[in-house]
Order: C-alpha cells, then structure tokens, then sequence
C-alpha cells in the first residue's frame, strides 16, 4: 500500500514539474464612447443688438485669413462677419463655439440687400443650416448648408478636408471633399475652400432666394446665440482695432480659438489681400421709416418647447429671440435739423431787431454791377 501511495506520488510530481503555466494578458474594458456635454453658459452681460441694423452703404469685403485649430471636441466654428456699430462697421472675429445643446447647428448672420439699404440678419442655432445669403464664409460654409461636419450619434465629427482640427487630440473626423459650385470672385484658397469676399446676399456669387431645405429650415425651433457669443460680439465692437474705418477691411483679430480670446495663441490676422477698404464720408445709416421693416421669425431660448416661428418676410432672416428684449435699429449719427432751424429763426429775429427802419417810401439800394 506504501509502495503504491508512494509511486503515485512520484507521477504527479512528475507531471506537474512537466507542465508549464502560461501567462495571460490583462486587456481592460473599453473606455465608453465619447458623448459630448456642452458647457454650462454664463449669464448673458450683454444683449445681442445688430439683429436689426440697416445701412445705406455695403458691408466691407470679408477678409481672408487662417482658420485657427479646434480646441476641443464638440466646438463648432462660427465664421466671421462685419457688424454695425457707433463706429460704423466692425469685424466680429470668426471662433469656435460650444454649441447650446447637442445635435444643433449654426446658421451664420448675414448682409442682404432691401431697396437701398443693406439689412442685417442675425445667425441662429437650429436642426438644419437655414439661409446665409450663399455667401462664402470659408471654413465649411460654402453658401449653402455646412460642410465642415456633422453630428453622428450625439457625437460631433470634423471634415477634415475643410476644417482645421488635431486629428492627434480629436479623433471624431472623416475626410470629405467639398465641391464648391458657387461663382468665385477675388479666389483665394483657405483650407481647399474658395473664398468669394462677397459679403452680402446680392453681391457676385451669391443668392437672395433660399432652397427648399434652407426655406424649410425657416420654421423649424431656433435658438438665439450663446452667452459666448454675445460677449464675443460685445468685446468686438469695443475694440477699436475691429473698426473697419481703422483696419481698412483686414482686420488684425480676424479670427480666435476661443470666444472673446482676443490675444495669445490661437489669434489669426487678415491676409494683404485685395485693396484696402475706405468707407463712405460720411458714414450714413437711412432712417426706420425709410423704408418697410424686414419682419423676421423669433428664435426661442427653450429649445424642445418652441414653436413653429412665423412666416419669413421675402428675404429670409432672423431677429433675437423672443426672450431678448428689442432693439431699435441703429443708426449713425445725423445732424440735428430742428436745431438748426431753431438757431437760424433766432439769428432773423436777432437782424429785424437791430435793423434801422427806413421812411416811408423809401426803397433799399440797389446792388451795383460793375
């Protein structure tokens, strides 16, 4: 019995001296996929004014210049635009926004002509890109629609074909070529998009009259701009530097990484292209009551509880939201006609009083002629 426990023991020793464990490799869980969160907005210091602005002269051509790099995932970039101001026109620097909520999109403000006057359209975040004019902004807005990236499965993914991004830090992208059918004038090349510097619908290149889609897109929910970009806007029109009787139409800031990010990386100036840009003297804006006020749908704060915003007027655009409070239109600024009657009443009187009365019959000389 010793002898079998024994020989028993001497082949299970052998067998597990024989047998040799493989390690196996620890392979952690997936990290779950990325959902973008857009951040907490600040409340609003300012109030988004230029929704309602008409000009009797053109807006400047818009600059041409570098899109900076996205700074994070879920940022989509607003172009820049020339806005009305005390000063006249001014440049509000393109940058990257953190949209209000998931799936929206930025419909960019825009110029368009009214008669003799150049209204202003304010921009609008919305499920679809609505009219823009057609005009050129660069960066994916080719003048209809957006091409520089879309939202997939709450997730926004960059076209990298038009859009400068880090594919090394951002890793939601495909690559797209966009093929641009618009008129191209003064072409320029800026991330293989063409760049009209047509800065107003009516003008070379562009469209007064939207798709189906961007007509459609009129009375779906819209909502106003961020917090951010109002600051933006505000802190634009602030800075002398953007005053387009300063910079000549190529503003030094053209365009930011970050909202209000006026200095440090990530600021890109205009490019020497084209003449420089001289406005009118002097620079005049026409009255209200010139001429019928563009009725534009409202935009609403709230966005699943909107509702369906009115008809557009003929040249489509958009004012401030509903829970914004209105704006007058702004003008430059005019002489005061009354005064000056008033003085020149004054000065008459001032003569009668201080004239000699002459006798009765007596006529006053006649002016010689040599």
């Amino acid at each position: 019995m010793a002898k079998t426990l024994g020989l028993a023991a001497v082949v299970v020793t052998t067998a597990l001296t024989g047998c040799i464990v493989q390690p196996v490799a620890y392979r952690p869980a997936p990290p779950p996929p990325y959902v973008y969160e857009p951040p907490a907005q600040p409340a609003p210091a300012v109030v988004y004014e230029n929704a309602a602005a008409d000009v009797s002269e053109p807006p400047p051509p818009l600059p041409v210049y570098e899109q900076p790099p996205c700074p994070m995932a879920g940022y989509i970039w607003t172009p820049g635009l020339w806005s009305w101001g005390p000063q006249g026109y001014f440049w509000v620097p393109g940058t990257w926004v953190a949209p209000p909520q998931v799936g929206l999109l930025w419909t960019p403000g825009y110029w368009g002509m009214a008669g003799a006057v150049f209204v202003f359209h304010a921009g609008y975040w919305g499920p679809h890109i609505g009219f823009y004019g057609g005009i050129n902004y660069g960066g994916g807005y080719v003048g209809n629609g957006y091409a520089g990236g879309r939202w997939v499965n709450n997730n926004f993914q960059y076209n990298t074909a038009v859009t400068n991004v880090n594919v090394t830090t951002i890793h939601n992208t495909y690559n797209q070529t966009v093929v641009n059918n618009v008129t191209v004038v003064n072409n320029t090349t800026i991330n293989n998009t063409n760049i009209t510097q047509a800065s107003y619908a009516g003008a070379p290149g562009t469209r007064t009259q939207p798709t189906a889609q961007e007509a459609a897109a009129v009375n779906e929910p819209h909502v106003q701009p961020t917090a951010m970009q109002i600051q933006h806007e505000s802190a634009a029109r602030a800075n002398p530097q953007l005053a387009a009787a300063r910079n000549q139409g190529r503003p030094p800031i053209a365009a930011t990484t970050r909202p209000g990010a006026f200095t440090g990386p990530g600021v890109t100036a205009a490019k020497p292209v084209g003449a420089p840009w001289h406005p009118a003297t002097p620079p005049a804006a026409v009255s209200a009551g010139a001429h019928a006020p563009v009725t534009n749908p409202t935009h609403s704060g709230t966005y699943p509880t909107h509702a369906p915003a009115a008809t557009p007027a003929t040249t489509p655009g958009h004012a401030l939201a509903a829970t914004t409070p209105a704006h007058p239109v702004q003008h430059a600024a005019a002489p005061k006609n009354g005064q000056q009657q008033a003085k020149q009443k004054a000065a008459a009187k001032a003569n009668q009083k201080n004239a000699k009365p002459r006798p009765e019959g007596e006529h006053p000389p006649q002016e010689q002629h040599g």
